[in-house]
């Protein structure tokens, strides 16, 4: 797990058969700001070599906070340290636990919307009930109405069935997870999970033991329980596992962004009023709300003492047992 606490940029400009090319590469420490400089020109350097040659690179790096495909490190501001775990402050302003081992994932329920196979889904029936309407009654009226009517009903009955509305036989979105983790649960019964709600599904902390985000393990585990697939690539490329601890704004009625824009750290020295100011606005608000709750603890009484320790931080910075409502 990268998260630097110092960034650079760095900047190369020179011709390149009779035209000028500019490349800059960003560099990272967690020495110094000259140290992440050295990095950066050195980056900046091997990248204006090899375009140099004729190769198809990026002139220039987007300044992110963090790519789940790139595999850059994460660019948040380190707000603490607990142990081996990092707490940043995300580009929308919200606090994260950053851990290099304790496995955290999140289970969102299906997106529930409407698409074209509900409408086709319901066309059929519609047609056959209006012409049929039509034909006993002989009135093109009557058909008519049938085949709204018809279109009405069977239109419902699609949504419902592509949105994963529960009946009796398509259970809905939070049954069919924790179904998977059920299942997932059977197979491996020496795990211990502790399984959280969050607003839009549910979040599982392994307390057995330590994994690597780049093992086997892990991605079997992320697969059989429908992990996402941008958080699983994170995870991987670089190298940890991470877990929202704070609201998001948006859900608290904080409609503006972190500032200033585009929230990604670090910050220029003249504009951080700014962003703390703002910061001091959300967590004002933020302390009235838990980004998780508790729900029940699954498997075996394992407990590794790393996941101790981060569960304690984790419960305690979430409000996962404070009864507070969850954003």
């Amino acid at each position: 797990m990268i998260i630097p606490a110092y960034w650079a940029e760095g900047r190369l400009q020179q011709q390149v058969n009779g035209q000028q090319v500019t490349v800059r590469r960003f560099g990272w420490s967690d020495d110094s700001a000259d140290a992440a400089q050295v990095h950066a020109d050195g980056r900046t350097l091997a990248a204006f070599e090899r375009i140099a040659t004729g190769e198809k690179l990026a002139r220039r790096e987007r300044k992110v906070a963090y790519n789940g495909a790139d595999g850059m490190p994460i660019r948040e501001e380190i707000v603490q340290r607990a142990g081996d775990a990092v707490i940043t402050r995300n580009s929308y302003g919200a606090l994260c636990l950053n851990t290099p081992d304790v496995l955290f994932l999140d289970i969102d329920f299906e997106a529930q919307k409407l698409d074209s196979g509900a409408i086709e889904f319901a066309l059929g029936p519609a047609l056959v009930g209006g012409l049929l309407a039509g034909w006993s009654a002989n009135s093109w009226i009557a058909g008519v109405v049938a085949l709204l009517v018809v279109f009405v009903v069977a239109l419902r009955i699609g949504k419902q069935r592509k949105q994963g509305v529960a009946s009796a036989v398509n259970p809905g979105p939070e049954k069919r997870a924790k179904a998977r983790i059920a299942r997932f649960m059977q197979q491996h019964a020496d795990w211990h999970l502790r399984i959280y709600r969050t607003p839009a599904g549910f979040r599982l902390l392994a307390m057995h033991d330590v994994f690597d985000p780049g093992s086997a393990a892990v991605s079997d585990c992320f697969k059989h329980l429908g992990v996402d697939k941008v958080y699983a690539r994170m995870c991987q490329n670089q190298g940890c596992f991470r877990a929202r601890l704070t609201a998001k704004p948006w859900r608290i009625g904080i409609a503006e962004h972190l500032r200033p824009r585009p929230g990604v750290w670090p910050v220029a020295v003249e504009r951080l009023p700014m962003r703390e100011a703002w910061v001091a606005r959300y967590e004002a608000v933020a302390r009235d709300h838990a980004a998780c709750r508790f729900l029940e603890a699954v498997g075996s009484d394992r407990v590794h003492p790393a996941a101790q320790r981060v569960q304690d931080v984790h419960d305690e910075m979430s409000g996962a047992a404070s009864g507070l409502p969850i954003a």
